[in-house]
């Protein structure tokens, strides 16, 4: 059982964040209903929000569709480090807890499939941003390359963390992420293609290398992958 953890959460609305109260509970809930593609219900460890705001949310245990390269990874979190490295002045490794350790925000956002399907979520996490603080990102570096336990990686420019407040996902419509749906963490992003959100990140990679293509992007993929534009380069 996860966690009891009380701890305040920005709201991003609009690009503006508002500091909330919010207690994270640690309830064992099991889903009663089977997911799309003929998945097995899945286990969260609570009882999922369905709506938030105004917005009526996708559910985390139905509405997604399996297509990861390996299937769904299990990973211990005790166990767990995530890597920051490459061209860096400081590479670290941070435990699940250093890496939750630190200003949480909450906001609705929608993934994208190149399948035809998508999901409205209301994810929770860190400012990729913050996670790079302290650790000494050299002038050269232009890109973050991502990097997943199955052996999955995708790339995005550097400046579209600073410029945006994008995070890295541990909670999703208020429950913790399943390891259906990505846990440890899954990165949200905004206005991408789905094949950009990486999940069970294991290491963040500063490089130079711009041009670096990801996983489905050596097959073809768009490297830019703006949600809504050309699906292929």
């Amino acid at each position: 059982m996860r966690r009891v953890k009380e701890t305040r959460v920005s709201v991003l609305t609009n690009g503006k964040a508002a500091v909330v109260p919010l207690l994270l509970a640690t309830a064992l809930a099991l889903s009663a209903a089977a997911g799309c593609g003929g998945e097995e219900a899945i286990e969260l460890d609570g009882v999922e929000v369905r709506e938030y705001q105004g917005q009526d949310l996708s559910s985390v245990a139905t509405d997604f569709r399996e297509n990861s390269i390996k299937g769904p990874q299990y990973i211990d979190q005790d166990s767990y480090r995530m890597q920051i490295f490459g061209l860096v002045d400081a590479p670290r490794e941070l435990s699940y807890d250093e890496v939750i350790d630190r200003q949480l925000y909450k906001k609705v956002v929608e993934l994208n499939c190149v399948e035809g399907w998508s999901v409205n979520i209301l994810w929770e996490g860190v400012l990729v941003r913050d996670l790079l603080e302290g650790a000494g990102v050299q002038e050269v570096a232009n890109t973050l390359i991502f990097h997943a336990a199955d052996g999955y990686t995708s790339s995005l420019p550097l400046d579209f963390f600073y410029d945006n407040d994008i995070i890295i996902a541990y909670r999703m419509n208020e429950v913790t992420i399943p390891p259906e749906r990505g846990f440890p963490f899954m990165l949200v992003a905004e206005d991408k293609w789905g094949y950009k959100w990486v999940k069970w990140i294991t290491a963040i990679e500063v490089t130079d290398d711009a041009s670096y293509e990801g996983y489905w992007e050596q097959r073809g993929y768009s490297n830019d992958a703006e949600a809504g534009g050309p699906k292929f380069d």
